[in-house]
């Protein structure tokens, strides 16, 4: 089976949804990933007209909505692991609400990221470590109920204090060890660790569920230095039977170039 390729939405900023669906299948990607904040503040607020719309679109084009990321951007004041148990709640329950709205426009995974939501307070890695688990936890049911997988993604510094690395994303998923609760590996985050990221893949590829690809400098794959084949040769060897879906954070040169360039580099290191 040949390797799969998606991208994420919010490369191409606030361009109709249309617009970018069918430039994406256009480009010749099968899926897209969305950043429910490009849609609205709250996903709570997304009617279940617009979710059909939204997932109509996709098909439409023959993309297939692959999962969403950058989860708890917005609405504003969530927080993973919060001391104060209101906050907590509410964002335990936001979490459900995403993993609805996912199951209502066909995306499988969710990627927990969001660094700022997860900072630790006060240092406390312990209550931090324990808190995270329970709100887990608590969305396992609605993750179950719809068929959404839920995916931790480890964050290297500056950008993050807690779940720094692959080995604790690891840990935590084999802690709550349940189906609907799995890892995500993302290139740019790995080249900040020790070991290089084919190592991390083929160590933990029998719990990856979706695999974000970019450069170690924050731009796509093949604009940089990181060197693909071996993670494409790992994933390959490993049977990873997952999207590999582009994420970049700078933009430039532009978003058609950043698309064309980064899915003609994936096919060329995955064949």
């Amino acid at each position: 089976m040949s390797q799969k390729f998606a991208i994420c939405n919010e490369t191409f900023g606030d361009r109709k949804w249309h617009e970018v669906c069918r430039f994406v299948a256009e480009t010749g990607y099968e899926g897209i990933e969305i950043a429910p904040f490009t849609f609205g503040k709250s996903v709570e607020e997304i009617s279940a007209r617009q979710r059909s719309e939204i997932r109509a679109v996709a098909e439409d084009c023959g993309l297939e909505i692959v999962g969403l990321h950058w989860l708890l951007l917005t609405p504003e004041g969530l927080h993973l692991h919060s001391k104060d148990e209101v906050v907590r709640v509410r964002t335990r329950d936001y979490l459900r609400s995403l993993t609805h709205f996912a199951g209502d426009i066909g995306a499988r995974v969710m990627i927990l990221g969001s660094p700022k939501q997860r900072k630790l307070e006060e240092g406390d890695v312990t209550g931090a470590w324990e808190r995270t688990q329970q709100t887990i936890r608590d969305v396992l049911p609605d993750l179950q109920e719809r068929g959404v997988i839920l995916c931790q993604e480890s964050l290297p510094p500056p950008e993050a204090d807690f779940i720094l690395t692959a080995g604790e994303a690891a840990k935590l998923v084999q802690t709550i060890d349940h189906p609907n609760y799995r890892l995500m590996l993302d290139t740019k985050s790995m080249c900040a660790e020790d070991s290089p990221p084919a190592t991390i893949i083929r160590e933990f590829c029998h719990l990856i569920e979706h695999y974000h690809a970019n450069d170690a400098n924050r731009r796509g794959p093949g604009f940089g230095n990181t060197d693909f084949r071996p993670i494409a040769q790992a994933l390959t060897e490993e049977g990873y039977p997952g999207y590999v879906s582009v994420e970049v954070f700078d933009y430039t040169p532009d978003p058609e170039t950043i698309a064309r360039e980064s899915l003609r580099y994936l096919r060329e290191v995955f064949s």
